[in-house]
């Protein structure tokens, strides 16, 4: 992994950014001169999401795994920005501890030791993280209701912002070739109903934590793969 890797920039909407960092996604949401990240990607990652933010005003992480949380305490550290996620996860992140395993499917043993290569076991702390446990509106996009999506983590939480259509779903869904329900999971069953939980909205926009953000036909695409879960 480079010490200073240089951000991929894909714009998604007028307000969003995804970064793509060594293969990680990071989401930059801008209310006018206000940006929020979601998801910081992996260790080391945090001088190319500055570079494209310099001001933070909030970090919202959608759950505790080390590709998602790995650069927040750097950028708390350089901008004092808070920090938020799942109360679940939210203990680890603080300590900078790993998070149980999953409960792997077979199949899923092979791509994980292939994605996992080279990424550290464990994030650096962060010293402050704000715990949700879901029901909380956040203040940004015109009001960032807070869902607890159990399941993938214990903490892990999704994003949704009404005024905007936008839904951001974690590892809880994904999209790889179609939409999927997220692998590597701490309990399946409980991811199943939570992405079921998810298709339920009326999204335009949904991004998520590996995959293509998709901004048209979202709600239906995620009903019909609800649909095929078991």
């Amino acid at each position: 992994m480079s010490a200073d890797p240089a951000a991929e920039t894909v714009p998604v909407t007028d307000n969003l950014t995804m970064l793509r960092i060594n293969g990680w996604q990071v989401y930059l949401w801008r209310d006018g001169d206000s940006v929020t990240v979601i998801d910081t990607g992996a260790p080391g990652a945090g001088p190319a999401i500055l570079a494209a933010a310099p001001n933070i005003d909030r970090i919202v992480l959608t759950h505790g795994h080390v590709d998602h949380c790995g650069s927040a305490g750097h950028l708390q550290a350089a901008t004092g920005a808070p920090v938020y996620a799942g109360v679940g996860d939210a203990g680890y992140i603080r300590a900078g501890t790993e998070l149980p395993p999953p409960v792997f499917e077979d199949w899923e043993i092979p791509i994980h030791r292939r994605v996992a290569a080279g990424l550290p076991a464990t994030a650096p702390p962060v010293e402050a993280v704000t715990d949700l446990h879901g029901g909380e509106v956040l203040d940004f996009g015109g009001g960032a209701e807070v869902l607890a999506v159990p399941g993938h983590t214990a903490g892990s939480i999704a994003i949704h912002l009404p005024r905007h259509g936008m839904l951001f779903t974690g590892d809880t869904v994904a999209n790889v070739g179609s939409v999927i329900l997220g692998t590597f999971n701490q309990n399946r069953a409980q991811t199943v109903e939570s992405f079921r939980r998810l298709a339920e909205l009326d999204a335009d926009t949904a991004c998520f934590g590996h995959g293509e953000p998709i901004v048209a036909d979202v709600a239906a695409r995620l009903r019909r793969a609800a649909a095929t879960l078991g």
